[in-house]
């Protein structure tokens, strides 16, 4: 939802409707479908990969904590890290790491800001 499309739902009532002195804009109610929900999952074994891939193409933004997978066997986080980006090429979405104990996924309805390009 871009900016022109919040201002086009915005109404501003006649002078006669607000009375003297008086000014009301009424703000038009945000339907579910234009919300985009944030999951935070943890990545445990390189089986829960699926479910991730799932949540991505319905559209969840994904906060994955990896350390627990990583603690355990480092070439398994490989693996699932390597099939998550090909998902993620897939759907057009974006992923990156955040410090060593998170993935942040999303769909392509975001994207993840990564400060000004020079």
């Amino acid at each position: 939802m871009g900016i022109k499309d919040i201002f086009s739902k915005i109404k501003s009532p006649s002078d006669e409707e607000a009375g003297e002195g008086e000014s009301f804009m009424e703000v038009g109610e945000e339907s579910e479908a234009n919300k985009i929900n944030v999951r935070i999952e943890t990545l445990k074994a390189y089986s829960d990969v699926d479910r991730v891939q799932d949540m991505v193409r319905d559209s969840n933004v994904v906060f994955l904590r990896i350390r627990e997978l990583r603690d355990k066997d480092i070439n398994e986080l490989k693996r699932a890290v390597e099939k998550l980006k090909k998902t993620c090429t897939a759907v057009d979405g974006d992923m990156v790491g955040v410090d060593e104990d998170f993935l942040i996924i999303t769909p392509k309805t975001a994207r993840v800001y990564r400060g000004k390009a020079a």
